[in-house]
């Protein structure tokens, strides 16, 4: 295995066990594509594979260091405070939502996870996921689009 090539190994819902072989490129379009729930397909040598995040249990990448020792060195705790910065670490993490209820209440909210439904902050009304629509461009980025303004198909929440 090269050193920027990686295995990473998953359970399904349903329990099935795979692996496949991913370059370290690969490994973080796919983590990003696990993180906001959009289905992920690459070429993996000359093969197609397509991998739904929604179904996959877990998941475990195996790089080139995995099986090394490593001694790590421990970290002064003086220092601590200041090497640590919390704040730029977990905004990668945070999804955007953009949401628009029949009250006539519209705004945009972050949240750690990708949401099927939420509720107004407004009149506590259950507001959905259009995955139709998919990401909209806002003021802070592109944004899941969630509504109760129309129908929305929830047959399409299986993707």
């Amino acid at each position: 295995m090269k050193p920027d090539n990686c295995i990473m190994t998953y359970t399904m819902n349903s329990g099935v066990k795979g692996s496949v072989v991913y370059t370290s490129k690969q490994i973080s379009e796919w983590i990003e594509s696990y993180r906001v729930g959009s289905r992920y397909v690459t070429t993996v040598n000359r093969d197609y594979f397509g991998l739904n995040p929604e179904l996959v249990a877990d998941f475990k990448i195996h790089n080139y260091f995995s099986e090394q020792r490593i001694q790590l060195e421990t970290i002064p705790t003086e220092n601590l405070k200041n090497d640590l910065q919390v704040d730029s670490t977990y905004s990668k993490a945070e999804t955007i939502l953009q949401i628009e209820c029949k009250c006539g209440e519209s705004y945009i909210i972050r949240s750690a996870y990708k949401k099927l439904k939420w509720s107004c902050k407004k009149c506590n009304s259950l507001v959905f996921l259009d995955r139709k629509k998919g990401l909209v461009d806002t003021e802070e980025g592109k944004a899941w689009y969630m509504t109760n303004r129309y129908f929305v198909d929830r047959n399409t929440w299986a993707r």
